[in-house]
């Protein structure tokens, strides 16, 4: 559970990085927190796709 949070924290570090870049015209900052976002979307199916296989061998 807890690298469930660990990230969500993530991705909502990244989108307020990029709500930043938004809001500044700066674009390193808005393409960081896509990549941000990105990286723990990944990290979040993987999670996901943990949970699936621990729930077919129980």
């Amino acid at each position: 559970m807890n690298d469930k949070a660990e990230n969500k924290v993530e991705e909502l570090k990244g989108k307020a990085k990029e709500a930043v870049g938004d809001a500044t015209d700066n674009e390193q900052w808005q393409a960081e927190g896509k990549a941000e976002q990105g990286k723990a979307n990944v990290k979040q199916a993987g999670e996901k796709i943990k949970d699936a296989v621990k729930g077919v061998r129980d």
